[in-house]
């Protein structure tokens, strides 16, 4: 099973399978955002403070749509012409899915650049960022391919139609932040941080395009590049709160502020501006170590502004409307009227007779066996034998009749499942590379919309041994308990998810999983899977282990192809 993963890929190889990239500059096409780059000298202005150093005369490779790169990607439509190098929307024939690429000289000024940009991004294999598929250096020609996001959307896009809702600009700046944060631990800044590089998915997931790829394609440098990737994210929060630009000078489709009135707070430009976000877009815009808050240091450095963040109450989602009451379609059935005419007006209709009480099925059966019985007994003269057995009938029947209508506390109390508690998680991998290990507690955090998700892979729905031979999580439960069962929540549905628990011997198992105990399995299509323990058994350590996937579209993670994710897991004991 060949892996279509979203982790860093081997830039140098053009025929890699890997993951999905960069800057993916989208069209509109099918109702999709916008997503081409946009290149106006007022908004240069304000997101790169570094100025672009010129590439020289160097002209740009005479291509056009149907033109292909390695004999494999496809060329569909020039996005972008600008300072040398062209972007461009294309196809991957190989793999069959769209991909973005940006092409320039080799001799250009920047190629060098350009392509230890792309390498040092696509070595992140950060799934927040767009990712970098390849990035090549044919004969006169160097090219980065990058990932395409069709349900990608883009915040200048969202911004056209107001500011956002408070809740999602809180997780705006939340995903935007940790994820630079991520990235400048692991030495890589953006620099062009703008609206038009963040893309809100389909499952409201923001993803950022242009780690690094961007700014060399540009020749944008900076001496303190934490602090202009701050100052962005400033910028970015400060639109999505007031749909104003933070500069005087308009930029991505936004109004600037007044002039000669110097940066105001996003709660004295809009009213009903949450008060907490505000001063934090302020901390993060303000320059030369000033800070607009009265009260607060300023963030200069994506680290500091994911700690301001989380010293601040967490945001929540909005409570759904439930003023308005739900619509119901009353059917002649609903309204106790099935079968008969509808009644005419002013006429008094008769009460209808009560039907008589339903009787059980195994009641019924055992009167007419005790009856049976009975006419038996008369006929042999065994009236002892009839009204023993008549007792019996009717003590069997009113038990029944007992069973039927009283769930209390009449039958056997069978004992109740209880939930364990989930100490800890990670995620175990026999062969190849992780999946997600950094969302593995997510799958029981309580929260639905939060998952660790599998890769993308290219065969299946089984797994193959050989090349991975499953996917999946340990759990501690903390200390040794008896596990009756596990309930667990998947974000895909479809056919051939199939989920076995191991008992394992530590959070870390050195074995492989044929020396687990098996407890349980099953086979699922729906978007949840229960295993049942085959027998009674103790275990501290679980491994959820899955060995086939079902077939899913491509979404703000992956392409298309066999995967699964795990949104909530249950154990019960």
């Amino acid at each position: 099973m060949a892996e279509r993963s979203t982790a860093a890929v081997d830039v140098a190889d053009t025929s890699g399978e890997e993951p999905l990239t960069a800057e993916a500059d989208q069209s509109t096409a099918d109702g999709v955002a916008n997503n081409r780059e946009r290149d106006t000298d007022s908004e240069e202005a304000q997101v790169d403070p570094a100025s672009e150093p010129s590439s020289g005369k160097t002209s740009p490779p005479e291509l056009h749509s149907g033109h292909k790169l390695a004999r494999r990607y496809r060329l569909e439509e020039c996005l972008t012409r600008l300072d040398g190098f062209s972007s461009w929307r294309a196809v991957d024939e190989k793999l069959r899915r769209a991909v973005g690429v940006h092409v320039l000289p080799a001799d250009h000024a920047r190629a060098r650049s350009v392509l230890a940009a792309a390498r040092s991004s696509a070595l992140l294999g950060d799934p927040r960022f767009v990712q970098v598929l390849d990035a090549v250096e044919d004969n006169d020609l160097v090219y980065v391919v990058h990932e395409w996001l069709p349900d990608g959307t883009e915040l200048t896009a969202l911004l056209a139609a107001g500011p956002l809702d408070v809740y999602d600009a809180y997780q705006m700046v939340s995903q935007v932040a940790s994820a630079m944060a991520a990235a400048h631990r692991e030495g890589l800044a953006h620099l062009r941080l703008n609206p038009n590089a963040v893309l809100r998915t389909s499952t409201g997931q923001w993803r950022i395009r242009g780690l690094a790829v961007n700014a060399a394609l540009r020749g944008v440098g900076s001496d303190t590049p934490q602090r202009t990737d701050t100052e962005a994210i400033g910028a970015l929060l400060y639109a999505t709160l007031t749909q104003r630009w933070p500069y005087e000078s308009d930029a991505h489709g936004l109004i600037g502020l007044p002039k000669d009135i110097g940066l105001i707070p996003p709660d004295q430009v809009r009213a009903g501006v949450h008060r907490g976000l505000s001063e934090l877009a302020m901390r993060a815009l303000v320059n030369d170590g000033a800070t607009a808050s009265r009260h607060e240091s300023p963030c200069t450095t994506p680290e500091e502004l994911v700690k301001a963040l989380g010293e601040m109450p967490r945001v929540r989602p909005p409570e759904p409307d439930y003023t308005t009451p739900p619509r119901y379609q009353h059917t002649t059935y609903q309204q106790g009227a099935y079968g008969r005419p509808a009644p005419h007006p002013g006429a008094t209709q008769p009460v209808p007779s009560p039907p008589p009480p339903l009787q059980s099925r195994t009641g019924r059966a055992l009167k007419w066996s005790v009856s049976a019985l009975l006419i038996a007994a008369l006929g042999l003269g065994s009236w002892q034998l009839a009204d023993a057995l008549m007792d019996r009938g009717g003590k069997a029947d009113d038990q029944n009749r007992t069973q039927t209508t009283d769930t209390g506390d009449k039958g056997p109390k069978l004992p109740v499942s209880k939930p364990l508690t989930i100490e800890g998680a990670q995620e175990y991998v026999a062969k190849g590379s992780a999946q997600a290990p950094g969302d593995v507690a997510k799958t029981y955090d309580g929260d639905g919309s939060t998952y660790w998700r599998t890769k993308s892979f290219l065969d299946g729905p089984e797994m193959a041994p050989s090349v991975k031979p499953g996917v999946g999580i340990v759990y501690d439960l903390g200390s040794t308990r008896t596990v009756s069962s596990a309930s667990i929540g998947l974000r895909y549905a479809g056919d051939h998810t199939t989920v076995t628990l191991y008992a394992a011997d530590s959070l870390s198992p050195t074995g492989s999983v044929d020396s687990m105990q098996r407890l349980g399995t099953t086979t699922t299509g729906a978007n949840s899977a229960t295993v049942k323990v085959d027998k009674p058994a103790k275990a501290r350590y679980v491994l959820v282990w899955f060995t086939a996937l079902p077939y899913a579209s491509g979404d703000g993670y992956s392409d298309s192809g066999y995967k699964q994710a795990v949104t909530d897991v249950t154990f019960k004991g």
